[in-house]
Formats: C-alpha cells, sequence, structure tokens
C-alpha cells in the first residue's frame, strides 16, 4: 500500500468535494496524511477517530459509509446526472474520483496498523494490537452510482419522502406520520378531489394549489399526510412548513425547480392575526410574483377558518375611509389557493354511522340505542359532530 500515492488520489478529488467535508473523511485523509509522513502518533490518533466516526455514522466499514455518502451526494456530477445533462470532463473527474475512493475502501485494517506499528517505538505496540477494526471492500462502482442518479434521483430529496422546514433547511422525518385507509371516516368527495389534483401534480401538470378548510377533527390533516401511501406517488415529497417560517419559503420554492420529484409544501391549521407579517409572503407564493411557481410544486394548507385571516369589530367600523377595501384584500387570500375543500360537520345520523363503525372495530358491544345516547351525549359535552369527536367517545367506553 503507498500511501503517498493514495494520498494523491484523495487531495485530487475534484468532483465529490462535498464529500471530503465529512467527518468520516476528514478522518481517513488525516490518517493517510499522517501515515504518509511519519507521523505515528498522530496516525494513531486519526485511526481511533476514523472508527469512533464510522460508528458514530452507523457503518462497519469504510466502503458502505463511501457507497452511502456518494449515493446521496448532490454534488455537480449527481445533479448533472439526474437531469439527463452532459459535461464529459465533470463524467472524467467524477470517474477518477470514484476510483480514489475505491483504493481508499479496499485497505484491510490490519495494513493501516501494520504501517503505524513501523512509525511508533515498542510502547505502543500492545496498543495497536487490541485496536478495533472496521471491514473492508467496495460495494460501490462508478456505474452503479451513475445508474441511481439516473433512475432514483440524488441527495435527501430522493432519499426521504417527508421532510419539516425548520430554521432554512430541511430535516428529513424518518418515519412520516400518515395514517391507514381504515382511518378515514366518511369525506370520500373531499378526498378525491385532492387526490386527483395531486395525482396531476405528478403527471408534470401546473396545478391548483389546495386550501382544506373546515371543522376541527374532519381529518384535514391526514388527508394530505396520506397522499404518501398512495400507489403512483413514489415520486411525492411532502414538506411540513410551520406559519412562523414562512419567510424563507420563496428561497425553498424556488431551489425545487428542475427536480425530478414534485412536492406538497404542506401549512397545517393556517391563520392569521391582522398585522402579520407573514401574510405578503404566503400571498406572493400563490399568486406568483415575477417568476412562477414551478410546475413541480404546489401548497396545501388547512385552515379551521375560511378566510384564513383573523378580522375584529373595530376593523369593521373603524374610521378608515378605504376600510372595506382593507377588509377585502384580508379576506381574499383563501380564494388565492384556486381548489378550496370544505370539510365540515357530520350530520346527527353520518356521525351516528361513524360512532356504530367504531364500536365494531374496537369490540363495544353496548346496545346500538344505548350507544347512541351517550354519543350523543358526549358530542354536546366534548365538541363537534366529527370523525375525531367519534373515536375519543368510542376510546372513552
Amino acid at each position: 500500500m503507498n500511501t503517498k500515492t493514495m494520498l494523491a488520489a484523495l487531495q485530487g478529488v475534484s468532483a465529490y468535494k462535498d464529500v471530503l467535508e465529512l467527518p468520516v473523511m476528514a478522518c481517513a485523509i488525516r490518517l493517510t496524511q499522517c501515515i504518509a509522513y511519519g507521523d505515528g502518533l498522530g496516525g494513531l490518533n486519526a485511526y481511533t477517530d476514523l472508527f469512533y466516526q464510522l460508528r458514530m455514522a452507523g457503518h462497519h466499514g469504510l466502503g458502505s459509509w463511501l457507497g452511502e455518502a456518494l449515493r446521496w451526494s448532490e454534488a455537480p456530477y449527481p445533479r448533472l446526472t439526474e437531469a439527463g445533462g452532459q459535461d464529459p470532463a465533470l463524467e472524467q473527474a467524477a470517474w477518477r474520483d470514484i476510483s480514489a475512493f475505491e483504493l481508499l475502501a479496499s485497505v484491510d485494517c490490519d495494513k493501516w496498523l501494520s504501517q503505524l506499528g513501523e512509525l511508533l517505538d515498542s510502547d505502543y505496540q500492545g496498543v495497536l494490537t487490541g485496536l478495533p477494526r472496521w471491514q473492508h471492500g467496495v460495494p460501490f462502482s462508478f456505474q452503479q452510482l451513475t445508474q441511481a442518479y439516473t433512475q432514483e434521483g440524488v441527495g435527501p430529496l430522493a432519499r426521504s419522502r417527508a421532510f419539516v422546514w425548520e430554521r432554512g433547511g430541511l430535516v428529513p422525518v424518518a418515519h412520516p406520520d400518515c395514517p391507514d385507509p381504515d382511518q378515514f371516516l366518511g369525506y370520500h368527495r373531499q378526498r378525491e378531489q385532492i387526490i386527483h389534483n395531486t395525482r396531476l401534480l405528478l403527471a408534470g401538470r401546473y396545478v391548483n394549489n389546495v386550501l382544506l378548510y373546515g371543522e376541527s377533527g374532519t381529518g384535514k390533516s391526514a388527508t394530505v399526510k396520506h397522499l404518501l401511501t398512495l400507489p403512483s406517488m413514489e415520486e411525492l415529497r411532502l414538506i411540513e412548513a410551520d406559519k412562523a417560517d414562512l419567510g424563507g419559503l420563496p428561497a425553498l420554492i424556488r431551489s425545487l425547480e428542475g427536480r425530478r420529484q414534485k412536492f406538497i409544501v404542506f401549512i397545517d391549521d393556517l391563520t392569521f392575526d391582522r398585522d402579520d407579517s407573514t401574510y405578503s409572503v404566503l400571498k406572493t407564493i400563490l399568486e406568483g410574483g415575477v417568476e412562477r411557481r414551478p410546475q413541480n410544486v404546489a401548497v396545501y394548507a388547512t385552515s379551521n377558518r375560511r378566510h384564513l385571516v383573523r378580522q375584529s369589530i373595530s376593523e369593521r367600523v373603524g374610521d378608515e375611509m378605504d376600510r372595506w377595501e382593507t377588509i377585502r384584500e384580508k379576506t381574499s387570500l383563501a380564494d388565492r389557493f384556486g381548489l378550496r375543500i370544505l370539510f365540515q360537520g357530520l350530520s346527527k345520523e353520518e356521525y351516528l354511522d361513524v360512532v356504530d363503525l367504531l364500536a365494531e372495530q374496537n369490540g363495544v358491544e353496548l346496545p346500538q340505542e344505548e350507544l347512541h345516547r351517550q354519543a350523543v351525549a358526549w358530542e354536546r359535552l366534548h365538541g363537534a359532530q366529527t370523525p375525531r369527536t367519534a373515536l375519543q367517545f368510542i376510546l372513552s367506553l
């Protein structure tokens, strides 16, 4: 093993600079440098740091870690390949980089420790003998990675289905809360409208933004999250954004343009106070400014209010000459959603039908007349006639 040759190859990496900046690779390069230039003690520290960082990353081998880092990299070559572009110079640079990584991953730990043993005095030989090893091997290739970039996309947006927009960055959600179909009760027509709009988005159409509004507990948020579980929606991504973080959304939406995935920016429980500064941000996102909303992005929002902006009595009776224009401006925000879908409370008959269904699913054996009597009493004390109220009633029995 010629460590100087390996070090030169790693220092020549030019297409995957992002991989070099990760903690595992920083340790691997430091280990190579120390051995190449005779720093045994520094090399020992780098070796133990490398083992630690691999385990922190959940890997037992440098090759498996490199394969994952390269697979999900958003470096220029993966992004270009995903988009179907061509750049011979970049492709050659990527091939050379991956060859260097293959060389690094193929080195057995015994070889690292043997060279460290030649640089350290006898006091360290017992330590070297007892050091842990990581697995060696090369579970990736240039051809395999290129094929994956082309067929499945690149980066975190290809790896995860759901994200939270938080402090100007996307945080992947490993286990999104996606309700099962049997958890939905009623509102079939409303859900079909949303599913149809989303399938058009997946088909590459420019679609309507969607506002789901109505009573709490009717399944508005669950309907949006359930979209991730539907067949033929593997390219759909859900990005949940809190109203407080809307300021950065224009930049996020701009960055999504051109990606192969289709994106729903989801804002749950959306309501504005009258002087809320983020009101204008959402208005711009919905209407579009100088730049048009990307074709692969749509905004879905839920709210318990039809008009989204709270109004006070003083606004309606104040002395502003154009107060009616001000009121219309604030109440028209909802109209900027091309598709507005009402989730209203159930009728008494529908509510009791849901109670009967949930009672059967949960093994409740009360006579129907008594069950209905208690269900109506519960609803009067605890909430509206919604599926959520019905479920809470059944769970109380």
